[in-house]
């Protein structure tokens, strides 16, 4: 996709903000900002849907402990 160059102006604290956010992201501020507008644009569900999914698969273990595994009749 072809990218387009935008110059905008935000008070310094704002912009400081934005360095830090995405610096804790491990991207470029560009990226930081692409991302937030993509957001806002409405693809706000499949974030969502792809952090839900981690989750899961980080306490997969935990769910199964607590509610039995998929399939497996709890007692």
């Amino acid at each position: 996709m072809a990218k387009t160059q935008l110059n905008v102006r935000v008070d310094e604290a704002t912009a400081e903000v934005a360095r830090e956010r995405a610096l804790q992201r491990g991207m470029s501020m560009n990226r930081y900002i692409e991302e937030l507008v993509r957001k806002d644009a409405g693809e706000v569900g499949h974030t969502f849907v792809e952090a839900a999914a981690d989750f899961m698969k980080q306490y997969r273990t935990v769910f199964d402990e607590e509610f039995g595994k998929e399939g497996e009749a709890r007692s």
